[in-house]
C-alpha cells in the first residue's frame, strides 16, 4: 500500500510528531474527556427529558434564552446559541405552531421581528426548570457544596478564558510569517 501524502511537506505536522509525549495513558481521569464526556452524558439526559415533552432539547433552549431576554431578535438567537439562522427560524416556527412563541415587528426595524413568548411557554419552563434541578441534583449527587462551588468557579474561569481567547483571535488580523510571505516578481 502506498502512502498518499508522500511528496508533501508539512513541517508542523513533523514537528508535532517528534514533540509528541505518547497516548493518553489514564483517559478516564483526563480534564478534557471528562469534560467532553460529562456534556454529552447531560445533553443524552436532557434530549430524552426533552422528547418526554414532544419536543427537542434545541427548543427547550430557546424557550430559556426567550425567558431570559424577551424581545430577542431570531439572528441574536441564533448567535447565542451558535446555530444557523434559518435553524432558529425553524425551531421558532414549531414554537409558534404550538402557541408557545409569537414574533412581533421591531418597532423601529421591520425587517425584524422579535421573539416573545405566550402563557402556554411559562407553564413548560416551570416543568423546564424541574427538569434542569433534577439533572442538577443527579449530576452532584455525592459531592458536597464546597466542592460544587469550587468546580463552578473552575468552569467559570475556563469558560472566561476561552471566551477571550476566542474574541481575540477574532480581532486579530492573522499577519503571514517571513517564510509565507511572497515577494512580487
Amino acid at each position: 500500500m502506498t502512502n498518499p501524502w508522500r511528496g508533501y511537506d508539512n513541517a508542523a505536522y513533523h514537528r508535532c510528531i517528534t514533540s509528541w509525549p505518547g497516548p493518553v495513558q489514564e483517559f478516564q481521569r483526563d480534564l478534557l474527556f471528562l469534560l467532553h464526556d460529562v456534556a454529552r452524558l447531560l445533553r443524552v439526559d436532557a434530549d430524552k427529558r426533552a422528547r418526554s415533552h414532544g419536543m427537542t432539547r434545541a427548543q427547550w433552549g430557546i424557550l430559556i434564552w426567550l425567558e431570559r431576554q424577551p424581545g430577542i431578535t431570531q439572528k441574536e438567537l441564533s448567535e447565542h446559541l451558535e446555530v444557523e439562522p434559518i435553524t432558529v427560524a425553524r425551531l421558532i416556527d414549531r414554537l409558534e405552531a404550538r402557541g408557545m412563541v409569537e414574533r412581533r415587528p421591531d418597532p423601529r426595524d421591520r425587517r425584524i421581528w422579535r421573539l416573545h413568548l405566550l402563557d402556554p411557554a411559562y407553564i413548560l419552563l416551570f416543568e423546564i426548570n424541574q427538569q434542569r434541578a433534577e439533572m442538577a441534583r443527579m449530576v452532584s449527587d455525592g459531592i458536597d457544596e464546597e466542592t460544587r462551588d469550587t468546580m463552578t468557579e473552575a468552569l467559570l474561569r475556563m469558560k472566561t478564558t476561552l471566551t477571550q481567547d476566542a474574541h481575540a483571535t477574532r480581532r486579530t488580523p492573522y499577519v503571514a510569517p517571513p517564510s509565507e510571505t511572497r515577494e512580487a516578481v
